[in-house]
């Protein structure tokens, strides 16, 4: 688990990278400025939560425990709802989409409770 769990990580950090660089270069010109602003909010919570995500995969090294999966697919999930939507909004101007956000922290949110809940059972 922990090697899909770093593996995945380093993707999603990739892809933070790239859609950073995107936002940064390719849409500068294009979007009003409170739409890039919530583009760059997606990213910077993509990027947070990505290296949260590569801590969980090398913790999981350390102390193999089926109890970091949880964690690892909750912040996976929100990385997907929260700066996912943000993304789309920002590009798509879709209002509606500001709704799924929330779902996306409410995500974050759960995977660093489960992050605790996992490492205190095994202390």
């Amino acid at each position: 688990m922990s090697k899909i769990i770093v593996m995945t990580a380093s993707v999603l950090l990739a892809l933070a990278v790239g859609i950073g660089a995107f936002g940064a270069h390719g849409l500068k010109t294009h979007l009003s400025t409170e739409m890039l602003t919530t583009y760059k909010t997606g990213v910077e919570y993509h990027f947070y939560h990505a290296l949260g995500l590569l801590l969980i995969g090398v913790l999981a090294y350390a102390v193999p425990s089926l109890q970091l999966k949880w964690p690892a697919i909750f912040l996976f999930a929100g990385i997907v709802l929260f700066s996912g939507s943000l993304y789309v909004l920002a590009i798509t101007g879709i209002k509606w989409l500001g709704a799924i956000t929330p779902l996306g922290g409410l995500s974050f949110i759960a995977g660093w409770v489960m992050l605790f809940v996992a490492v205190w059972k095994n202390a």
